[in-house]
């Protein structure tokens, strides 16, 4: 049997071949109810465009660039889960970039790369916002921030303050002396963010609110050594009972092995809060605060594909709020 074309599609929805290729450049122009109606023949006829004849027809790459810093953290991966998502219902293909070392940054500052080859750019969390703000991002495409908040541009991100304070008015809850663990907030001496540095701002803040005072406070890298030493050091000057703000899960995990491992309860003898709700925390029973990363992600990609389409108004943000689940560990 022959491969059903852009044609066949056009006949069986009713429509003209030039509405059927809006809808599969996802243009704004095209009513909801036509567009439903073109998806479904496209469903029904298992039609798939050939997308060779795509791009040289609309003089566009159909590919999305993202720039992130890594790609080995269970975050960015749960990030461009969500950002794919979207970018494929559009029918965009995506080349992810990591910035992982300086040398990358700075090849991918120069306009003329592949990076910025794409019809759109995605970039991530770290001091990329910066760059961008300082026009050391020579692009002329649309773009959008993911991860992090910018007046001047389309941005998705997430509420971290607020995030923290959460934490912190939960924490001051808690039996014992309050202690906090911190994720350094640079990469390779490169890549800064201040999305920790907002988490702790929250926490202090409704700490010191509820009365109360850190005992101590610790820094580590999402390096599992670096993570696992820090809970030692930890654990070894605390009284128990205590209660633990690590800010972010892994290094929330890491410290639900090392009290498991001195034969104390999470729950009764440390009160441990993490921060992320990554997929394995229910099973460990961490209290921890929920951040909806896949639908960040989602609605960053909606963003660009909208200027995509045309869209030409001001700045846009979204603003997403995390939100405190309470299981054993807390």
């Amino acid at each position: 049997m022959r491969k059903p074309t852009i044609q066949d599609v056009a006949r069986q929805a009713g429509v003209g071949v030039g509405t059927v290729s809006r809808v599969l450049n996802n243009h704004a122009a095209v009513k909801g109810v036509t567009r439903e109606t073109v998806l479904k023949a496209i469903a029904d006829l298992d039609y798939t465009p050939n997308p060779h004849a795509r791009r040289i027809a609309g003089g566009k790459s159909y590919t999305i660039s993202v720039l992130l810093p890594v790609l080995t953290t269970e975050f960015y991966v749960r990030l461009l889960d969500g950002l794919e998502h979207a970018f494929q219902e559009a029918r965009y293909d995506v080349a992810i970039f990591p910035l992982l070392d300086r040398s990358r940054l700075e090849r991918y500052l120069r306009s003329h790369t592949l990076a910025y080859q794409a019809d759109g750019l995605v970039m991530a969390t770290y001091n990329l916002t910066q760059l961008l703000t300082e026009r050391q991002v020579r692009t002329q495409q649309p773009t959008v921030l993911v991860d992090a908040h910018a007046e001047d541009s389309d941005c998705a991100y997430m509420d971290n303050v607020t995030g923290g304070r959460m934490a912190g008015e939960y924490a001051v809850t808690l039996p014992g002396n309050l202690h906090a663990i911190w994720v350094e907030t640079e990469l390779d001496q490169l890549f800064t963010t201040r999305v920790f540095e907002e988490r702790r701002a929250g926490f202090m803040e409704a700490v010191q609110a509820g009365g109360r005072q850190v005992k101590a406070e610790y820094t580590s890298s999402f390096d599992t050594l670096a993570a696992r030493n820090v809970a030692t050091a930890l654990l070894d000057g605390a009284e128990f009972p205590c209660t633990v703000f690590a800010s972010a899960d892994l290094l929330a995990g890491v410290l639900l092995d090392e009290v498991q491992a001195r034969g104390l309860t999470p729950g009764k003898d440390v009160y441990v809060i993490g921060f992320d709700d990554q997929p394995w925390a229910a099973a460990r029973g961490l209290t921890t605060l929920h951040q909806p990363v896949e639908q960040m992600g989602y609605e960053g990609a909606q963003l660009l594909l909208t200027r995509l389409s045309g869209h030409r108004g001001p700045p846009r943000a979204r603003r997403f709020e995390p939100r405190l689940v309470v299981r054993t560990s807390a």
